[in-house]
């Protein structure tokens, strides 16, 4: 069973910065998927940005430009660097893995986010 272990969440003043990491237990298949949603308070569970096998990424129009989806395949792990924080982009963040951008086999326990002066 592939856990997903998260990390780099916290306060943040809006217009700094965070890095949140997700390191998979295990391999996982190389085709799958790697990405995170986020889910505010009382809001649907949202697409943030999605890493392919090959490197292809999809990022969120609401994070476009500010926001960037990578992944270390030796180490399992996708990233997610978040510059230009805004007090609207908190929330739980949630990282999955599965074999479609929308398909999830495995989720994350999550990891807060908050943006606040």
């Amino acid at each position: 069973q592939v856990q997903l272990v998260e990390s780099g969440g916290g306060l943040v003043q809006p217009g700094g910065s965070l890095r949140l990491s997700c390191a998979a237990s295990e391999s996982i298949y190389s085709s799958y998927v790697m990405g995170w949603y986020r889910q505010a308070p009382g809001k649907q569970r949202e697409l943030v940005a999605v890493i392919t096998s090959g490197g292809s990424t999809k990022h969120a129009d609401s994070v476009k430009g500010r926001f960037t989806i990578s992944r270390d395949y030796a180490k399992n792990t996708v990233y997610l660097q978040m510059n230009s924080l805004k007090p609207e982009d908190s929330a739980v963040y949630y990282c999955y893995v599965g074999p479609g951008v929308t398909l999830v086999s495995h989720w994350g326990q999550g990891t807060q986010v908050t943006v606040s002066s």
